[in-house]
């Protein structure tokens, strides 16, 4: 029992719903019903005060007890609201008992009969005409409430039994509705997540109507999802990019070593080196994918030491500057006058730097050139940009170029356009040194991309 969430919430709101509801009612009850009380307290001491300035205004008038109004006014009151009264002179001799009004009407079955349990309360009052005792007179009234005033109170106590019934099933209908409503965002979240791990890469959860607490669930759950599906399409893209990287080389070699077993070709120095430029093909790929798996690991350690920007910008051009040369693409080395300290592992910054000058190098043409520059506007990155005049990209493209295997130009000679993994080395590293990479591209214009390295290691 209570296994659910759902009934959980419906146990306790019908719990703090009932124990409201009870102690609501009780305390109405109590409070009306002692109200009421005071209430007929009230109104009977006004009757006796009226009884008792009649008898004192009477006998003042006419010096005796007996007067008809007296009488009238005794009798009715012993009539209608069993109130009697025993009137006494000053000598204690008793001129008027309206009380055996009630043994007559016994008598004639208008009344109830006296019981023994029946209790009477008794209050004397003293009669006086300008401070002198004339006499005293005995109020004599039941304990608790007569026939009519029983019957007031409890129809009244019926309707509040009759209220808390309906606010009882008021309290379980809306403790239901509320439940439901409450638990029915957190099932879809369930149902969500059952079939995220059933595979179903496609789930979403639906945000319309969700309070903005389970919302903000939603939203992160769908996120997940989406990031999901895309590491799941990124995952079966890689599988099949590197099944078709190895596909080439290896059918290459395959055909070349059946052809050397079959005597169709003899085993000729130029077909051997071929034969070793398709092997080499395979280890630089292996070794790629080895630094990408380093690059990519979460647990990867930096020994970050503080470099000045510009000096370590002029060693990395004055290492490539050779091989520019060699293509006829002029490397230009934009200097700085004011140094720029920032925290980074030399040898990661080298081969980051490495990967983007020479993915530059690959598609800027002959006659061309490549600018290397320091970016400095920046209070907490120091920026690291380097600009060719080379083919460009779509601007489709760019969010993808960190991608593995991803090329723009899907016909690009794959023996020139390099494997596909240098810039996701790229991307890794930079992860690693929490930097960020900005990419600007035109096509047939040129690119430009900027490092951002943090000038102070963050906590």
């Amino acid at each position: 029992m209570l296994q659910t969430l759902r009934s959980k919430i419906l146990f306790y709101f019908l719990l703090v719903s009932m124990i409201g509801i009870l102690f609501v009612s009780f305390f109405i009850q109590w409070g009306f019903e002692e109200s009421f009380k005071n209430y007929l307290d009230q109104n009977r001491e006004k009757k006796i005060e009226r009884v008792i300035a009649e008898i004192e205004k009477d006998f003042n008038k006419s010096g005796n007890f007996t007067s008809q109004p007296i009488i009238g006014v005794l009798h009715e009151y012993a009539l209608t609201d069993q109130l009697y009264f025993q009137l006494y002179d000053r000598f204690g001799q008793q001129q008027v008992d309206s009380s055996k009004i009630r043994e007559v009407m016994n008598g004639l079955g208008l009344t109830e009969p006296v019981t023994n349990k029946e209790e009477w309360h008794t209050k004397s009052y003293n009669l006086l005409i300008d401070n002198t005792r004339i006499g005293k007179l005995v109020a004599i009234y039941p304990v608790g409430l007569v026939d009519e005033e029983q019957s007031f109170l409890q129809t009244i106590q019926l309707y509040i039994y009759a209220a808390v019934c309906l606010t009882i099933i008021l309290a379980v209908g809306f403790s239901m509705i509320f439940s439901k409503k409450l638990t029915s965002s957190l099932k879809k979240l369930s149902f969500a997540a059952h079939e995220l791990q059933q595979h179903n890469l496609g789930i979403r959860i639906p945000l319309r109507g969700l309070p903005d607490e389970v919302k903000q669930l939603a939203v992160s759950f769908n996120n997940l999802a989406e990031s999901l599906s895309k590491e799941e399409m990124l995952r079966k893209q890689f599988t099949g990019d590197l099944a078709h990287e190895l596909r080439t080389p290896l059918a290459t070699l395959r055909s070349q070593i059946e052809a050397f077993q079959d005597g169709i070709w003899e085993p000729t120095p130029q077909r051997l080196k071929q034969s070793h430029e398709e092997l080499m093909r395979l280890v630089r790929l292996v070794n790629e994918l080895e630094k990408l798996l380093a690059a990519e690991n979460p647990q990867i350690r930096l020994e970050k030491t503080e470099m000045e920007a510009g000096s370590v910008l002029a060693g990395i051009h004055e290492m490539f500057l050779p091989i520019f040369n060699r293509k006829g693409v002029q490397l230009v080395l934009e200097e700085t006058a004011e140094e720029e300290w920032f925290e980074a592992d030399k040898d990661r910054f080298i081969q980051i730097l490495s990967n983007i000058l020479n993915n530059a190098l690959k598609y800027t043409p002959e006659g061309k050139s490549v600018t290397l520059s320091l970016l400095t506007d920046n209070d907490d990155y120091v920026g690291f940009m380097v600009k060719d005049e080379g083919e460009g990209m779509d601007e489709e493209d760019i969010p993808h170029i960190f991608e593995r295997f991803y090329r723009g130009d899907k016909s690009r000679d794959r023996k020139t356009g390099g494997i596909g993994i240098g810039l996701s080395i790229v991307k890794a590293l930079m992860d690693a040194h929490k930097g960020k990479i900005q990419v600007k591209s035109k096509l047939k214009k040129g690119t430009a991309i900027i490092l951002w390295f943090p000038t102070e290691e963050e906590s």
